[in-house]
């Protein structure tokens, strides 16, 4: 029994939220190694603060996160893959923007510290999970306490390193984190005047008279709007116009999916296997044998469990029958019916488990094991209470907390055990069994009580043979070919449209495509495309076609976008809307010259005089107008109260306004200022409680440099 194999049971190391400790996942050993998978590259990934981010170093720590995601249950694909890398980009780039302010602050975790973070009132959650007292509920300081011993004298074994080279750092940073954002907190303060000042502004209340003529009155044709003007506003407003490296491309996607010829031979093949599959005794040996995509699967599952639309047809089949072949999911499937008979719905069941063997290798010899179970179980019959055997003997941390209960309902069957399933599903109320298991978790021997059976029901046990529906070689080889030939005929973007126009291809767009995109929208999984449009220059086609999926695609890159400011381009849709109505007000502004009067601005623009008596200070709004901020702040502007305003450029036209009046309206519920400051300053402090929104501010203050795209 240890506390790094209760973690992984547990899988403590990638569940979020347990203390804050989210990277505990992606968390591991520092130390450095050689290897030359990245000869002939340059080795550094990154540089963050000024500190390197070696390539060998990442992917190692990277190959310890997967490796514990896979130990986990977790299943690995390319998106969750993608993601455990970004997760350890992201703590390398905290861990290098963090160590200066924690030195410069003097902000450490002592040894003293760890041991009360360990031992104190408040441990961690997945240690407070195993060492909690199940007759008192309170938190076993002195067993936490002599389990981390022990395993301080297991020196140079995995669950060592990964608790004390791993866990434990992991433990001193997010104290460290803590302390931080704690400290950013409480430097926040809210004057009183400040209070007093706004409490004043949100009493205001305007009513004006105004004149608003609408960009619309003036043609787009009116109006030109420059690349270089763009390039003047850009320049002027750097950090809305800022963008990261991107890459458009068009691509030509040629086809090799199944073709219906394909499918049929697949049909046949299958066809031809069905009487074999009805006379075979050893069903698991014909899947096997015969290449099925379906497992077999030696269990019982009721009816509402079976993934298939011919669930009726196949629970309908006589003992040794089979049903089809039939098309299903991409795939030809015959299912055979095996065995049927009546099992509960869900089951509840305890059981002590002593292990033989876990991940970390032998945990107790086997005939050590048999003789420790069969004690237990003397015991039991002896009278001795079970949560308590629970606690002291069982090695699933799992269910210590719990007196070794657990629930299980019929569609985890298939994943349950199989001697563990036939004792909880097919035995009966009562029961009470010795049984020895081998997974790659539980293996060992579990004495096991079957509390309660509930909701019988028919179940079936079925053996599914499938094949699924590929491509032939020929169909391979012929999409293969012309995307090889298009690609050779087409060496640069001009050809490339030449050729598609020719054989009347489809040319397709992708943009904005990033460095670290590991697919492209409508596409897939496209990692390898994506690289070497970052390596390749603009109006090059790639030389050999890319495999995606089904597809094999000839990409060319038809713009490169560099990290920093937006080309006139680029910024061009964004933009041009802007400068167009600036100049559309500079025109509506001449119009109206030198008005003295809203009649004379409404004669010369051929707009009315309007009124609105409710224009509150502290509104977002201008009833029956909108969002006029600009208007707003005029309005309580005591110099347009004796003559009308200059012409003020607003979101959907020009404004001339006359302040009528300025009021205050007394606000009741206004509370006392001591109050206000308070609710201020605790929604302020709430914001510091974010660790990650802290590290993005942060990220603003130092330079980045990133360079995964050339690695992975």
């Amino acid at each position: 029994m240890s506390i790094i194999q209760t973690i992984r049971d547990r899988a403590a190391w990638i569940i979020t939220g347990a203390i804050a400790l989210a990277l505990i996942a992606f968390i591991v050993q520092d130390s450095f190694h050689s290897s030359n998978m990245f000869s002939g590259q340059p080795t550094t990934m990154g540089v963050v603060n000024g500190k390197k981010i070696e390539a060998v170093q990442f992917e190692e720590r990277y190959k310890r996160a997967e490796d514990q995601y896979r130990q986990a249950g977790y299943p690995l694909n390319d998106m969750m893959r993608q993601s455990i890398r970004e997760s350890l980009w992201n703590e390398y780039v905290d861990d290098a923007i963090m160590e200066d302010k924690y030195q410069g602050l003097g902000i450490s975790v002592s040894d003293a510290e760890l041991s009360d973070i360990l031992y104190g009132e408040n441990p961690p959650q997945d240690l407070r999970q195993q060492f909690t007292d199940p007759n008192t509920g309170q938190y076993d300081v002195n067993a936490a306490y002599q389990q981390i011993q022990a395993l301080r004298r297991q020196k140079n074994t995995p669950m060592y390193e990964s608790f004390f080279n791993q866990y434990l750092p992991a433990l001193r940073k997010n104290r460290q984190k803590e302390k931080y954002l704690s400290l950013l907190s409480h430097t926040l303060y809210v004057p009183k005047w400040m209070v007093e000042k706004s409490n004043a502004d949100n009493t205001q209340k305007a009513s004006i008279s105004y004149v608003m003529t609408p960009y619309s009155t003036v043609s787009d044709s009116a109006v030109t709007v420059t690349d270089q003007a763009i390039a003047e506003y850009v320049n002027l407003h750097k950090k809305e116009y800022k963008q990261e490296a991107s890459r458009n491309i068009e691509y030509v996607a040629f086809d090799a999916s199944p073709t219906a010829e394909d499918s049929a031979a697949i049909l046949a093949q299958v066809s031809a296997l069905k009487e074999e599959f009805i006379q075979t005794d050893d069903d698991h040996a014909f899947l096997v044998r015969n290449g099925s995509e379906s497992s077999f699967t030696d269990a019982f599952e009721m009816k509402s469990n079976i993934q298939s639309d011919k669930a009726d047809s196949i629970v309908a089949l006589a003992d040794g029958q089979v049903l089809g072949p039939y098309h299903e999911d991409g795939s030809y499937i015959m299912a055979k019916m095996l065995e049927k008979r009546v099992l509960p719905d869900s089951v509840k069941v305890r059981h002590i488990l002593i292990k033989t063997a876990d991940q970390a290798g032998v945990a107790l010899e086997d005939a050590v094991a048999k003789q420790r179970i069969d004690s237990i179980v003397n015991a039991l019959r002896s009278g001795a209470n079970f949560d308590s055997m629970v606690v002291k003997f069982s090695d699933d941390m799992g269910s210590k907390t719990t007196g070794g209960v657990y629930e299980f309902s019929s569609s985890q069957l298939p994943s349950i055990s199989r001697e563990f399933g036939e004792v909880a599903f097919y035995g009966k109320t009562g029961d009470k069994k010795t049984v020895r298991v081998e997974n790659a978790a539980y293996t060992g021997y579990h004495y096991i009580e079957v509390l309660q059976q509930r909701k019988f029901e028919p179940a079936y046990k079925i053996a599914f043979f499938s094949k699924p529906i590929l491509p032939s070689d020929e169909t391979i080889n012929r999409e293969m070919g012309l995307a090889s030939q298009f690609a050779g005929e087409s060496r640069n973007k001009k050809q490339f449209d030449e050729k598609a126009r020719e054989y009347n291809y489809n040319k397709i767009v992708a943009s904005e495509i990033k460095p670290l995109d590991a697919m492209i929208m409508g596409l897939g999984s496209s990692r390898e495309l994506v690289k070497w449009a970052f390596d390749a220059k603009p109006g090059a086609v790639a030389e050999i076609p890319f495999q995606v999926d089904d597809k094999f695609v000839v990409p060319v890159v038809t713009q490169v976008f560099e990290e920093g400011l937006m080309s006139p381009q680029k910024a061009r849709p964004l933009v041009e809307s802007i400068l167009v109505n600036q100049e559309k007000a500079k025109q509506i502004a001449a119009k109206i010259g030198s008005a003295t009067t809203l009649e004379a601005v409404a004669e010369a623009t051929g707009q009315t005089v309007a009124k609105e008596d409710s224009i509150m200070f502290s509104a977002f709004f201008i009833p029956n107008v909108g969002q006029e901020y600009k208007v707003i702040g005029a309005a309580f502007n005591k110099d347009f109260q004796t003559k009308i305003s200059p012409a003020i450029a607003g979101t959907m036209g020009v404004f001339v306004i006359k302040t009528e009046s300025i009021a205050e309206v007394p606000n009741p519920n206004v509370a006392d200022i001591a109050q206000q400051q308070l609710a201020l300053k605790q929604n302020k402090m709430r914001a510091f409680s974010n660790p990650m929104m802290i590290t993005e501010i942060l990220k603003r203050t130092v330079t980045i440099k990133d360079n995964r795209h050339k690695f992975f």
